[in-house]
């Protein structure tokens, strides 16, 4: 058990330390000048697919495509938790069947509200 663990450690320092290491050679570069910096107005300014923008470039969005993501990334996340508990199903009991009914039945309620409140619906 504590071999896994091991590896989990082993994981997340190389997961610190790569992105370490690449931020300081890029420095290290630059102080050797080997790095190009050419600091430029054009490149500073931001992309709009190479043409002007026409009018004010800020644009407000409506506050259902954000309410929309919010929506998938929930119930993506559900996948995560059904899962597991799909393949230790017969080991966890009646327990863990009754809580992830009540785990359900709370999601289609709020499926069932964000339905009723029309914030699937493109526009």
């Amino acid at each position: 058990m504590l071999s896994n663990f091991g590896y989990v450690g082993l994981l997340l320092i190389a997961a610190i330390l790569v992105p370490v290491f690449i931020l300081l050679l890029s420095f290290l570069l630059g102080l050797v000048r080997i790095r190009p910096k050419k600091p430029n107005p054009a490149k500073a300014s931001t992309y709009e697919c190479g043409m002007q923008t026409i009018g004010h470039s800020w644009v407000q969005f409506n506050f259902r495509y954000y309410f929309f993501a919010l929506l998938f990334v929930a119930f993506d996340v559900v996948t995560v938790f059904l899962y597991p508990w799909a393949v230790a199903f017969k080991e966890v009991g009646l327990f863990a069947l009754t809580s992830m009914i009540i785990f359900i039945l709370i999601l289609v309620i709020g499926l069932i509200y964000a339905w009723r409140k029309k914030a699937l619906e493109w526009k």
